[in-house]
């Protein structure tokens, strides 16, 4: 298990089923990493299909097959790429600790008591929020969150609030610092191009439950009371 120090700051816990086969990422200082995708179920049966990056160091690394159940502990981090001539905002979980599931043959089912997907972070605003209503009415905020990590850097996390902590955002003032926690979703989209072709993309975020607002004096918290209405429609 690799530890840091910015653990209280950005920590993740997945449930799911490894549903591809490790390819090589990067290596640092001789220390290979790998990315995998791990499908990981939500209350409403539908699943979110998220990477995560491992290193071959972590015990549990030949064991991570397709159809292996698993849980993963670590952050949710960020780097920027270069594709196609430009900056692209990549997002991965990054694995601290794998435990393999005893018991292969039942499929994971989620529960408010028993999650299977958590994330916790703490953070800056570092860009307006774009606050937003759907065409039914509901409110909906999307907000950038730079949360810091050892060595001087930052991941930026995308994150999206609905209902009350939605309206909380809209006049919420770039660097303040939060504290949300929620769990991270998938999402694909299509993206349209000048001469017409269409691609079908897959975006990443934090889908936040809760959000609290870190002062030096006082702490204001926001929860959202509707969680597993958002758990329903966000599935769709």
């Amino acid at each position: 298990m690799l530890n840091t120090n910015y653990l209280e700051n950005n920590h993740i816990t997945l449930v799911g089923k490894v549903t591809s086969e490790k390819k090589f990422s990067h290596e640092v200082y001789g220390e290979k990493f790998y990315l995998f995708d791990l499908s990981v179920p939500r209350l409403s049966g539908n699943s979110d299909v998220i990477p995560v990056t491992i290193s071959e160091r972590i015990s549990e690394f030949n064991e991570l097959v397709v159809g292996k159940n698993i849980s993963v502990s670590g952050q949710f981090r960020s780097y920027n790429t270069y594709v196609n001539n430009r900056n692209k905002l990549m997002l991965t979980v990054f694995a601290k600790e794998v435990i393999i599931s005893e018991n292969q043959e039942e499929e994971f089912v989620p529960s408010k008591e028993v999650l299977s997907n958590e994330v916790i972070l703490t953070g800056y605003i570092c860009k307006k929020p774009i606050y937003r209503k759907t065409p039914f009415g509901r409110e909906i905020a999307d907000l950038l969150l730079a949360v810091n990590r050892a060595y001087n850097k930052s991941d930026y996390i995308p994150c999206i609030a609905w209902g009350r902590n939605a309206k909380f955002c809209e006049n919420i003032e770039v660097g303040t610092e939060v504290k949300v926690s929620g769990r991270v979703q998938s999402r694909q989209y299509e993206k349209k191009y000048e001469d017409g072709t269409v691609e079908t993309k897959v975006a990443y975020e934090v889908s936040i439950g809760s959000m609290q607002v870190i002062e030096k004096d006082a702490e204001e918290t926001v929860e959202n009371q509707e969680t597993e209405t958002v758990e329903t429609n966000e599935a769709m």
